[in-house]
């Protein structure tokens, strides 16, 4: 099993993995779930080529090579599916990719798409026969106790910061932008609290006591079920000692409801990426994103962080609507609300979604997306104009995470941020710590502020520390890349 490896993006957070010694955030759930649903005869091999280099001895060994990718990663992938035929491998390949793009890797031998619950079996056996079929896809949502726990055993655990767990499928919302309901459908499907409990015994009995990231698309999409858990999730905890703490993505509804934010405080979830999108009433209304519409988005924001939740915003420029002025009310917005990390993009037509749908009947659509909407690159003609909006987009990025109003976005944070529950606090993190004091604090432009925010919270929110600390790691990471994609376009 093969994972090719991802650019430098803000979401690689490759600089910051570096503090924390790590190769790479988080593990590939899907190959490593893949590898649970084959036989237990197969002898199973994995590389991460985020966390080391593909050699051709492990090519050589493997009878046939399973691939799995995201858009963002097709440049490594052209790599590896090119060194497969070379040497004559049997390539079997799968996952969001894949099944949205099909058509674009005709040497690839076997595509096993959708969801594998439904579609790798009948090519294991039809593989078994010796006549398997080239394509196998299959639009049934299989049931979600049909998920194995993933195939820990194939990683190092000591290359990620972060484990991954998936809870369930599927999101209620059709935002027009989204591949999700394409790739997982719109009705939520969910785990039972018994597997959640089994997956979570199963990272704790290899030695795992950090993060855990929930990567449900809308962890709170099917929220009768998700209260029906979080109490087993809640009490596993405290019998255990609490020895993760959790992070997932979530829409803006989560602020309407007290008790489910309640419950995920107390099960010690500590992040939460919201897709908040823009704060522009039109814009949010031509995509769909109507979940975000007449309401106080920045009230919403500051619930959630009271209940100690680091609220996590993914936003967007280049909808039809947006005029000039959105990119000094995306900065306004963003600053003001104290979100630190924010993760803004340009908006691409990703195949098959209903944006690029309408944007090809409408003649606008300009060659492919390259997977990472945060790399200045767009395939679609703006309403704007192309020069217009990528100008106003580095604007953004330039402004939001310059030294001084990235701290001062960790100021209002702190303002707002309920603590809760401590973190726990690793070898591992000490040492991020003492590598902040060097890299950042003697070497970095944003030194001042570093030195203001570590004496400030010392001697006034101790109980903040860590959290102020991890806050700066981050930055250093997102200054990095945003003074690449600076320099990246005036080349």
């Amino acid at each position: 099993m093969v994972y090719p490896a991802y650019p430098d993006t803000f979401w690689s957070f490759r600089y910051a993995m570096k503090f924390v010694r790590k190769k790479a955030s988080f593990p590939p759930l899907g190959l490593l779930t893949v590898a649970s649903l084959l036989p237990d005869e197969h002898e199973i091999r994995l590389v991460d080529m985020n966390v080391r280099k593909l050699k051709d001895k492990d090519l050589e060994w493997a009878d046939i090579v399973f691939l799995s990718a995201m858009e963002v990663q097709k440049e490594s992938l052209g790599t590896v599916i090119d060194r497969c035929r070379s040497m004559g491998k049997k390539m079997v390949a799968g996952g969001p990719l894949f099944t949205l793009m099909p058509d674009h890797y005709p040497e690839v031998d076997h595509l096993v798409l959708d969801e594998a619950e439904t579609t790798i079996h009948p090519f294991l056996k039809d593989l078994e026969s010796g006549n398997p079929k080239r394509i196998y896809t299959s639009k049934k949502r299989p049931e979600m106790n049909k998920v194995p726990i993933p195939s820990w055993d194939l990683i190092d655990q000591n290359d990620y910061a972060t484990m991954l767990i998936q809870y369930s499928r599927g999101c209620p919302f059709n935002c027009e932008f989204c591949d999700i309901s394409i790739l997982n459908g719109s009705i939520p499907r969910t785990k039972s609290p018994h597997q959640i409990i089994d997956e979570l015994n199963s990272l704790y009995e290899m030695g795992w006591r950090k993060s855990v990231f929930f990567v449900d698309d809308n962890f709170i999409g099917n929220k009768k079920d998700v209260k029906e858990m979080l109490p087993h999730l809640v009490r596993w905890q405290k019998e255990m000692n609490y020895p993760f703490s959790f992070l997932t993505e979530a829409s803006m509804n989560l602020a309407d409801d007290e008790e489910l934010m309640d419950l995920m405080a107390r099960a010690n979830f500590k992040k939460v990426f919201l897709g908040i999108e823009t704060p522009n009433m039109d814009s949010l209304k031509e995509c769909r994103k109507l979940q975000n519409v007449n309401r106080d988005l920045k009230s919403s924001i500051r619930k959630i962080q009271g209940y100690g939740m680091e609220v996590i915003g993914g936003f967007i420029v280049g909808f039809d609507n947006d005029n000039e002025s959105i990119f000094q009310n995306q900065i306004d917005f963003i600053q003001d609300s104290g979100i630190v990390i924010a993760m803004v993009g340009l908006l691409n037509a990703i195949p098959h979604t209903d944006l690029w749908k309408r944007l090809k009947k409408e003649g606008r659509l300009h060659g492919e997306t390259s997977g990472s909407n945060t790399d200045g690159t767009i395939n679609f003609i703006p309403r704007m104009g192309k020069k217009k909006l990528i100008e106003g987009y580095l604007k953004i990025i330039s402004d939001i995470y310059s030294p001084k109003e990235y701290y001062r976005r960790i100021d209002i944070f702190l303002k707002y941020y309920k603590t809760g529950r401590g973190k726990r606090i690793h070898r591992s993190d000490v040492i991020a710590f003492l590598r902040s004091l060097w890299k950042i604090g003697f070497f970095s432009k944003a030194r001042f502020h570093y030195w203001r925010l570590v004496l400030r919270t010392l001697t006034s929110n101790r109980k903040s520390f860590s959290k102020a600390m991890e806050l700066a790691i981050m930055g250093y990471h997102f200054q990095k890349i945003a003074g690449k994609m600076k320099r990246h376009q005036n080349v």
